[in-house]
């Protein structure tokens, strides 16, 4: 148990040391008007306060990711935390607060733009394809899975019987209204309620996990467990696990969402809290679920056989219902429900702002919003017909490497600003190798080739993209219109 609240203490010291280190190395400007205030339009640019703006970021990046993953990464035993601590205070968080903090200095643009503006044209238009097509990815993800999970609630609990169609049209519905509403009407005003029930939900979960007379809190591992793959289906801890654990540990999604909330922020002294620190909350939460599947489950076969049984959503339903009760169980069971649904609207609503940008379309008008949302959502009604499983896969890999384009995009600043760019190289050059490795070994999504080869591949990639970014385009001097 003193372990896993050692883990927790990790990740909120990462913020406090690690993340006013970040910070002071991009160097805030408190006299700097933010978007919010020189471009607002009271739809997409809107003013709102620190604290909401935090909650609303916290509840667009964290979908199924922080839980699903986490649960999958749990095969892999406490491996899986490890990767959590390490990755989401010195990858996933500082990915987070540039792809925010970049924007807010480029006038609350999106990732392709930004991507764009510090690595090339070239690079701005794969990021335009890739960035729709991972956010329709997401956007088809995070419809499928709560639509599933809402589904099994229903008929398990009330008896009634409601069909998986019935509430996959439901959830569109609603993404269509959140889509193209102002972004204060439904997202700014229930998102801060629905990331407080979050917090609660996973509070109360692993509270009743600690005074459980059933089960203990990662009673049956040991610290050095940290260090070993105890996969019981042998399954290679490399590169798999950064892949799976993504949005609690880095996942370039967010790079889609931060953006959003960069149109809201009212000063840049802000920017640590909302970008960094919602990712350590996301953190914290992908700690508790992975701990809850390690712990509720007791050993690693039975995790495994959940997992076999009804995927992780599966496991999310037994240990909500298990440790809270009928009406506990509900409350939790729908608080990660929301999480699904407060990201896919917010993805769908991403790509709208980003095809907006591309094409200078102005978005005041609904006219002009409903002319962009519709075929998007037509594509996304497709797409929901295509096993989750594939969907999910694809969604994982194209996941990472959107993170990998943020992480050099930022490298590219601070070199051609002169400033530590080792921040962010280090953790791109990591997941270079990571998502390298894994299309060329894979033989689902990619080629299938040996490990040793891929690897040595996925490590000599990193090297050259790394001599690219930091010694030819880092020796650039920035963009005029850019500020150092």
């Amino acid at each position: 148990m003193l372990w896993f609240f050692t883990c927790v203490a990790l990740l909120v010291g990462g913020y406090f040391i690690y993340g006013a280190f970040v910070e002071k190395v991009f160097g805030i400007n408190e006299k700097r008007q933010t978007p919010a205030h020189t471009k607002t339009d009271g739809v997409d640019y809107v003013p709102m306060s620190k604290k909401k703006v935090y909650l609303v970021q916290l509840l667009n990046i964290a979908g199924v990711g922080p839980i699903f993953g986490p649960i999958m990464g749990a095969l892999y035993g406490p491996a899986a935390m490890l990767w959590i601590i390490v990755g989401c205070i010195f990858a996933g968080a500082v990915h987070d607060y540039f792809s925010g903090m970049l924007s807010v200095r480029n006038g609350g643009a999106s990732v392709p733009t930004i991507v764009g503006k510090y690595l090339g044209t070239p690079a701005k238009h794969f990021m335009n394809l890739f960035a729709i097509v991972l956010l329709l990815l997401v956007g088809v993800v995070f419809v499928s899975a709560p639509a599933g999970m809402l589904t099994n609630l229903i008929n398990e609990q009330t008896g009634l019987t409601v069909t998986l169609g019935t509430m996959v049209a439901i959830i569109f519905t609603y993404y269509v209204i959140a889509t193209i509403v102002p972004v204060d009407k439904i997202i700014g005003r229930f998102y801060p309620f629905f990331g407080a029930l979050l917090i609660f939900m996973s509070v109360g979960l692993i509270a009743a996990l600690m005074f459980s007379s059933e089960h203990t809190l990662l009673g049956s591992y040991q610290v050095s467990d940290m260090f070993t793959n105890l996969n019981p289906n042998d399954m290679p801890l490399w590169p798999a696990l950064f892949i799976t654990i993504a949005c609690g540990a880095i996942s370039g999604f967010h790079a889609t969402q931060s953006p959003l909330m960069a149109r809201c922020m009212e000063n840049e002294k802000n920017g640590r809290f909302v970008f960094y620190g919602a990712m350590i909350g996301e953190g914290v939460i992908a700690l508790i679920w992975c701990a809850l599947a390690l712990s509720y489950f007791g050993d690693m076969g039975s995790l495994a056989a959940a997992v076999a049984d009804g995927g992780p959503g599966n496991v999310v339903y037994s240990a909500s219902f298990g440790l809270l009760g009928v009406f506990g169980g509900i409350i939790a069971f729908l608080g990660v429900v929301i999480l699904p649904i407060t990201s896919g609207d917010t993805a769908f609503r991403s790509s709208r702002l980003i095809l907006a940008e591309y094409f200078n379309m102005n978005q005041v008008k609904i006219k002009n919003r409903l002319i962009i949302a519709a075929p998007l959502f037509a594509i996304g009604a497709i797409l929901t017909q295509v096993d989750f499983g594939v969907i999910w896969r694809y969604f994982g890999f194209a996941n990472q490497l959107t993170a990998v384009m943020m992480l050099w995009t930022a490298t590219a600043y601070l070199a051609r600003a002169d400033k530590l760019h080792w921040i962010t190289t280090l953790p791109a050059m990591f997941m270079t190798s990571v998502v390298v490795t894994f299309i060329l070994n894979n033989a689902t999504l990619g080629f299938g080739l040996p490990m040793t080869i891929s690897t040595a591949c996925g490590v000599v990639t990193a090297f050259v993209v790394a001599f690219t970014v930091v010694g030819v385009i880092g020796k650039q001097e920035l963009p005029a219109d850019a500020e150092a």
